[in-house]
């Protein structure tokens, strides 16, 4: 899978000095992001805590992930008119509780377009353009890899190991990466050297064709 540096390489520089070294709360290290705690309802985690009290009576219970865990919404009698989508990344919330009218995402069986009322289901996404759709307005990531996961009740979490934003990546570095490593293939005398260079063809490439569409 593709890492942060690797994205960050191809950022253009006013983007890539934000993201990247420097120090103070914007330049520096960036902490992971969480969503507001909300209090569970879940049957089992109730259980536990009675369970708990009887127990240590005189000790508070210990927090489990459920203590954190939104319940989801019913599944709605009829399809709703927008899809809520969570796009998270592993230091950063993109979008949360987003309304849109669709969002397609780079899936490994090829570009998935997820609307409302789509079924169930988890998608693995690989290295490509995601879109997601409003109105007129259309915004479009690059994604490295993760996952999609599709809730019957028109909720979408998308988690991607890392993203940017289209427009901040700048297209001559692309191009020039796709260079470096079309020379590296070619000149390759070992197993090792023409899998790393045909990664970063592949990568590369896929990324031209983002930009180029």
């Amino acid at each position: 899978m593709l890492g942060r540096r690797a994205l960050c390489s191809l950022l253009r520089p006013s983007v890539s000095s934000v993201r990247v070294g420097g120090s103070g709360a914007v330049a520096g290290r960036r902490g992971f992001a969480d969503n507001t705690p909300a209090t569970a309802t879940d049957a089992a985690h109730q259980d536990f805590i009675t369970a708990w009290k009887k127990v240590a009576p005189n000790m508070e219970p210990p927090k489990t992930p459920l203590t954190f865990m939104k319940p989801r919404p019913v599944v709605p009698g009829s399809i709703p008119t927008k899809l809520t989508i969570n796009f998270v990344l592993p230091y950063q919330v993109e979008l949360s509780s987003k309304e849109v009218d669709m969002v397609i995402v780079p899936a490994t069986t090829g570009q998935m377009g997820i609307l409302p009322g789509h079924v169930a289901t988890i998608a693995e996404l690989k290295p490509g353009l995601l879109s997601v759709h409003e109105g007129s307005d259309v915004n479009k990531y690059f994604v490295s890899s993760g996952f999609a996961f599709i809730h019957a009740n028109s909720y979408t979490d998308i988690i991607a190991v890392e993203a940017v934003p289209l427009d901040k990546i700048d297209r001559e570095q692309v191009q020039k990466g796709l260079a470096e490593y079309t020379q590296k293939l070619s000149s390759a005398s070992t197993d090792l050297e023409r899998a790393e260079a045909q990664i970063g063809i592949e990568f590369h490439s896929t990324l031209n064709a983002s930009l180029s569409g």
